[in-house]
């Protein structure tokens, strides 16, 4: 089996023996690390080393294809192999997995999809479901199917929930036997500047006068976040003339690249640039050189309309917890800046936390996903 580098370097790595030897001892645990701790790469390599799973896969579940995609090139790269070989994945319309494939990132859709034609989840040793503070509707059902099965039909079936940002003990209690550990980050100092744009002003505007600013005040690469693609194409456009002017290149990053723009945008370059993504980059995945970050502080977010009957995409401010992971981006190689595009006291009140999808989307769907497995009864 491929190892792991000799000098890797990562806040996690000290943590990741204590991680597989409570799995071998318990069934769920609880892994707390700050961005860019390495979890989302590092933990599945070593629970894939682990005896107990060595007859299934480590199946990583990620919240959007982009970071599935990323996730699994990342964890390929450090086993100097492609995507396939030991490490895999699968995405809508996408699939690179092989015979000898042992971790496989996948969105909590496909694996969904999975538990519908094997209730028993036959040939996965361990479902890790990373970012979970984002609380997808898809990935809470997830959580709660799994749980089912490893109470049920498999007690050797492991849990891992992974993130940033949780609230650990709803978590503990919820799934019974469980352990929690906490690994320390390494976050360069973040100065936080506060720049509120008036309503009339489009957010596009906005964001390309943020990136000027931070164009002249830094020195390193430039992550801005927007709600949308619709916002990014704009901000395009509106930097182009700075683009050039200050010699960078301009890169959007959203699920909808084809990969090889994908990777483009998260790895660094031979100049400075400017990379343009939605919430996919707020965690997950990590955009290399970053030293600056302007933050809209808005997302786009689905919530149901009774009026209509439907869910809809909203521009809404996004939480305190989501301003934290954005602003964390600029400080992971060297002290960075973040230019928030509202007041400081706007910022201060912000929500603790992003109010879970099952508490704002229309629950028909997912009720009638139960029901057709025959959970419907039994799901807590």
């Amino acid at each position: 089996m491929a190892s792991m580098p000799a000098n890797p370097g990562l806040p996690i790595d000290p943590v990741l023996p204590g991680i597989a030897e409570a799995l071998r001892v318990c069934p769920s645990l609880v892994l707390r690390a700050p961005t860019g701790a390495g979890k989302t790469t590092r933990v599945p390599l070593e629970l894939m080393r682990a005896e107990w799973a060595a007859d299934g896969w480590v199946v990583l579940v990620e919240p959007r294809r982009l970071a599935a995609r990323a996730a699994c090139t990342q964890m390929a790269s450090q086993l100097g192999q492609k995507p396939g070989e030991l490490v895999g994945y699968q995405v809508r319309h996408e699939r690179r997995i092989g015979g000898e494939t042992r971790v496989v990132a996948m969105t909590p859709g496909i694996l969904l999809g999975r538990l519908a034609d094997d209730p028993g989840l036959e040939g996965i040793s361990a479902i890790i479901l990373d970012e979970f503070h984002e609380r997808g509707l898809e990935t809470d059902l997830i959580l709660g199917l799994a749980r089912t099965i490893r109470d049920t039909l498999r007690p050797d079936l492991r849990l891992v929930v992974m993130s940033a940002t949780l609230d650990v003990q709803p978590l503990v209690n919820y799934l019974g036997d469980c352990r929690v550990i906490d690994s320390p980050g390494r976050l360069f100092p973040v100065t936080l500047l506060h720049q509120p744009s008036d309503r009339e002003t489009p957010i596009a505007t906005a964001v390309a006068r943020g990136v000027c600013q931070l164009l002249e005040e830094t020195s390193g690469d430039l992550l801005a976040f927007l709600p949308g693609i619709g916002e990014i194409r704009a901000t395009e456009r509106a930097l182009e003339g700075v683009a050039q002017r200050f010699g960078v290149d301009l890169l959007p990053l959203h699920g909808d690249l084809p990969l090889e723009d994908q990777d483009r945008a998260l790895r660094a370059g031979n100049r400075r640039r400017v990379v343009l993504a939605t919430n996919v980059a707020e965690s997950s995945v990590t955009v290399e050189g970053v030293t600056g970050v302007v933050d809209c502080t808005t997302a786009r977010q689905l919530r149901h309309d009774p009026s209509v009957g439907l869910n809809r995409l909203e521009i809404r401010p996004v939480s305190q917890a989501s301003l934290t992971q954005r602003a964390g981006r600029a400080g992971r190689v060297a002290p960075g800046v973040c230019l928030r595009l509202c007041s400081e006291g706007d910022a201060r009140n912000r929500r603790p936390a992003d109010e879970p999808e099952v508490r704002r989307l229309d629950l028909a769907g997912p009720l009638l996903r139960l029901a057709s497995m025959g959970e419907l009864e039994s799901f807590e």
